[in-house]
C-alpha cells in the first residue's frame, strides 16, 4: 500500500453551528459543498478538507483522519490480510471513495481514494 498523504479531518460536535462560524470567520478557510456529505467542509489551501458534523453523524468517532491511497481496493485487502478490521463496504460521495478501519490504538482512521483520479 502506498499512502500518499493525509487529506481529510473531520469532527463531530453539538457546537457545529460555532465551528462552521469559526473555520469560515475566523480561520478564513473556504466552505465547500460535496454531494453525498452530511456535514460542513471546508477546503484548505493545500487541497486537504475539513469537516464538521453533528454527533454521530461520521459514524463510531467523534473525530475522522482520512489516508489518501491510490488504490482503494487493493489498500483493503492489505490490511484485511494483516488481520485490521476494516469496514464493509467502502462509502462515496461526489468526489471520493473511502472505508473506515480501526488501528492498533483502538481508533477509527479511514482510507480515501479521489474518484476524479479514477476517471481521469
Amino acid at each position: 500500500m502506498r499512502v500518499l498523504g493525509l487529506v481529510f479531518a473531520g469532527t463531530a460536535t453539538e457546537q457545529r453551528l460555532e465551528m462552521v462560524r469559526f473555520l469560515g470567520e475566523t480561520l478564513g478557510l473556504e466552505q465547500v459543498t460535496i454531494d453525498g456529505v452530511e456535514a460542513d467542509v471546508f477546503e484548505l489551501a493545500d487541497g486537504s478538507r475539513f469537516a464538521v458534523a453533528d454527533p454521530r453523524g461520521m459514524g463510531d468517532t467523534s473525530r475522522s483522519v482520512g489516508l489518501l491511497v491510490e488504490n482503494l481496493d487493493d489498500a483493503v485487502a492489505e490490511l484485511r490480510a494483516a488481520g485490521v478490521e476494516v469496514g464493509e463496504q467502502p462509502g462515496e460521495n461526489a468526489v471520493q471513495r473511502y472505508i473506515h478501519f480501526r488501528a492498533p490504538d483502538g481508533k477509527l482512521y479511514e482510507l480515501i481514494e479521489n474518484r476524479l483520479a479514477q476517471n481521469g
